[in-house]
């Protein structure tokens, strides 16, 4: 099982601003797809069925939401 550290912020000129800050953790098996990990993720969160442009990179996970000035920023718990 792998926890998942999890950081919505707000954003001002495309670059997190940390006026306000969500955290969240959720726990996932170690050998969940991307794809149901951004989902998982998204939903903790509360921006489940809104689209965003994801980049993962290894144990990192950033999602933007530039027309909501929003970014959310996950990683893996050791």
């Amino acid at each position: 099982m792998a926890t998942w550290d999890i950081e919505v912020t707000d954003t001002i000129g495309g670059e997190a601003n940390y006026s306000w800050v969500y955290r969240y953790a959720v726990r996932t098996s170690d050998d969940i797809s991307e794809r149901a990990l951004v989902r998982r993720i998204k939903g903790v969160a509360g921006y489940s069925g809104i689209r965003g442009q994801t980049c993962i990179s290894g144990d990192f996970v950033e999602i933007r939401f530039p027309a909501r000035c929003v970014v959310i920023f996950a990683d893996v718990r050791y």
